[in-house]
């Protein structure tokens, strides 16, 4: 009985471009997609767009067109850029298809019914670039206004939040935390790689789960619930839903359902939304009765040496690009080979260069050529024979090629691409270094050995054989060219593969055709970088006059400013005062001669006050001295910088005397 794999990408939210990160994903799932079917599995690999949501409302009012106008537009392009990629999907999904919002509105009205989901309001932090809640103490930065009242913040994200109030219905994620649990605990492999299921355990599982908002009243654009229509379905309740909805669950034709969900199911996504697919999609396959899926791979971002990718950084770097100029074949073994798992990796100009020359040129391209020409050479093209153990050196190469074999399918299962990869490459090592220690062109002459000769030919072209398999679901191109090259026609057998296993009577071409010509390293590195900048917006000329100026308070003449003595003053002694949690005393030297006292309310930032002795602090030193607590003068203020909930003393540097002044 033929095996089912089931493989999906998540469906990418179309509010922009998609860079290498979209392409990532997409091509990883692709290589599993393709390695699984040469395994002999009867594969399903679906991938699309999320359509719904207020970010897409928004940006569809910004272009002067209809929601449905804009993703249908956005679907256009992201389809050509998977055939550019050569993404062998089975089906693409869009939120927007009928099929899929009839199942998600049934499923609402399923799970209202059975009180896994109720109606309450729901008053938090929204972010509409990630259409995520937040509470407070989730964001990366809170801002405050002058009483310290929260007014807004970052999302882990980057983007900003604002603050939502309004009627939502919930999703009872707490019932479920103990069963979700007892799935981890019962299933430890599930989430990968390593540390990914504790991240999600120690985050938002332990703390204790809140029911998640999964409808929302501000905007429209999105699936209504039937039974009360002003609400409509949250877009990740909506989203996720695509992954059955796909396969024809809740539709009259559920074959595929049936089929490919009772296999084996793994989702890919990316480490951002893994919080969504670990804790949210198991809770809501739990609800529905439905079986949880056997992996969820959680991977690292691609980001480039100043952070991640931003159009405004001018660092983007877009598919397009690189295969139009390189070729599809070396993007798809970048980033593969490139992304460690368990954490991201840094795109360079610089290394995917050099991983084209050296990689793929030289030790790939350049073992085929001289292989080619050797036979072509020597044998007149006809491969000889396959006969082991001839030479010193064939037991040794044949020992490789099997440990490799075996340790690339074991990675290749476990979707460790950068090791499967090494796996191959270590075939290719091995192969270079057995043409240097077998010699052929000492063999070749007239008093030579034309037995190992030939053994060495057949050593070297099975050897080749084997690579192009190890590298189909990759690259499929280069795969496809040295098998063409040595003679061998397009049918891949990866599950008895083995250096044996190379036909009799075959035939090289008659020339070689080298399949990665080198690069000039200065020139195509300059191009990448061009490239990278050419789409960062364009800085607005300087004008000055024209600077709108931001003030908290109003605006004062230099006269009113020059009132104001800033000096230098050099912390001596400085400890927490009894009956206060916040101030300070400070006893510092300001070049009066003797020390002065100033209290500041600045404790809770320096819980390790101490740390501040001998730091050369800014102090307004004309301040009228005032009494604090009945028993303490101060004679001064130490001037501090705030932003959001932070706040940081102002220094200068050592050398500036004591007493100096500023201004």
């Amino acid at each position: 009985m033929t095996k089912s794999f089931y493989i999906t990408t998540p469906i990418y939210y179309p509010s922009g471009k998609l860079h290498i990160g979209s392409a990532y994903t997409t091509i990883a799932c692709d290589v599993l997609a393709r390695y699984k079917r040469m395994m002999n599995y009867d594969v399903f690999y679906l991938t699309g767009l999320d359509e719904h949501g207020q970010k897409i409302q928004q940006k569809a009012e910004e272009a002067g067109i209809t929601p449905q106008a804009y993703v249908d537009g956005m679907a256009v392009g992201v389809k050509e850029l998977w055939q550019l990629l050569d993404i062998s999907y089975d089906k693409f999904i869009r939120t927007t298809d009928d099929y899929h919002e009839k199942v998600v509105a049934q499923v609402f009205e399923r799970l209202l019914a059975q009180d896994d989901i109720y109606l309450g309001e729901y008053s938090g932090w929204y972010s509409v670039s990630d259409e995520e809640f937040f509470t407070e103490s989730q964001l990366a930065e809170v801002f405050r206004d002058e009483n310290g009242k929260v007014i807004g913040g970052v999302a882990p994200s980057g983007h900003e939040v604002e603050w939502v109030s309004e009627e939502s219905y919930f999703l009872r994620l707490s019932k479920y935390q103990d069963r979700l649990v007892e799935f981890f605990k019962s299933q430890p492999d599930f989430i990968t790689p390593d540390g990914r299921l504790n991240e999600m355990l120690k985050n938002f599982i332990e703390p204790g789960l809140e029911d998640l908002a999964v409808s929302r009243t501000t905007f429209t654009w999105g699936v209504q619930v039937p039974s009360n229509p002003r609400h409509v379905v949250y877009v990740w309740f909506d989203a996720l839903l695509n992954y059955v909805t796909a396969l024809g669950y809740g539709q009259e034709d559920h074959e595929n359902f049936d089929k490919f969900w009772n296999g084996t199911v793994f989702h890919m996504v990316g480490k951002d939304i893994l919080r969504f697919h670990s804790i949210y999609w198991p809770i809501l396959l739990m609800m529905l009765d439905i079986k949880l899926p056997e992996r969820l791979i959680g991977h690292g971002w691609f980001v480039m040496k100043d952070g991640k990718m931003s159009k405004s950084k001018g660092n983007v770097i877009y598919p397009e690009m690189l295969v139009e100029r390189f070729g599809l074949d070396p993007l798809r073994y970048y980033l593969m080979r490139s992304l460690p798992v368990g954490s991201d990796g840094t795109f360079t100009p610089e290394d995917y260069v050099a991983r084209i020359n050296y990689e793929l040129a030289n030790d790939l391209g350049n073992l085929l050529n001289r292989t080619v020409a050797m036979i072509n050479k020597y044998f007149g093209g006809q491969v000889p024979a396959y006969v082991e153990n001839v030479t010193a050196f064939d037991a040794d190469l044949a020992k490789v090629v099997e440990e490799n074999i075996a340790e690339y399918h074991k990675q290749m299962n476990a979707v460790d691409y950068p090791r499967a990869l090494e796996a191959v490459w270590n075939i290719i090592s091995r192969t270079n270094k057995y043409i240097d220690e077998t010699a052929p062109w000492v063999l070749a002459k007239e008093d030579g050995d034309k037995e190992q000769l030939a053994a060495v030919m057949a050593h070297l072209a099975a050897s080749l054989r084997v690579m192009a398999h190890l590298i189909q679901p990759f690259m499929m191109n280069t795969s496809n060219a040295i098998m063409e090259q040595l003679g061998l026609g397009l049918d891949f057998d990866l599950e008895n593969l083995n250096l044996a296993g190379f036909p009799e009577n075959v035939t090289v071409v008659a020339k070689g055709t080298p399949i990665f010509p080198r690069l000039d390293m200065e020139e195509e590195i300059a191009y990448i970088q061009s490239q990278m900048t050419a789409g960062k917006p364009q800085e607005k000329e300087w004008i000055p006059e024209e600077v709108e100026l931001k003030s908290e308070k109003d605006e004062i003449k230099f006269e009113d400013f020059d009132k104001v003595e800033i000096r230098v003053a050099e912390v001596k002694e400085v400890e927490r005062v009894e009956g206060s949690d916040k101030l300070l005393r400070f006893r510092l030297d300001a070049g009066d001669g003797e020390d002065r006292q100033i209290l500041s309310g600045i404790a809770k930032f320096y819980p390790n006050e101490q740390e501040l002795v001998g730091k050369k602090l800014q102090i307004v030193a004309n301040l009228k001295p005032r009494k604090m607590m009945k028993k303490y003068v101060s004679q001064g203020m130490i001037l501090s910088a705030e932003y959001g909930d932070q706040l940081t003393v102002l220094t200068v540097d050592p050398s500036v005397p004591n007493g100096s002044i500023i201004g």
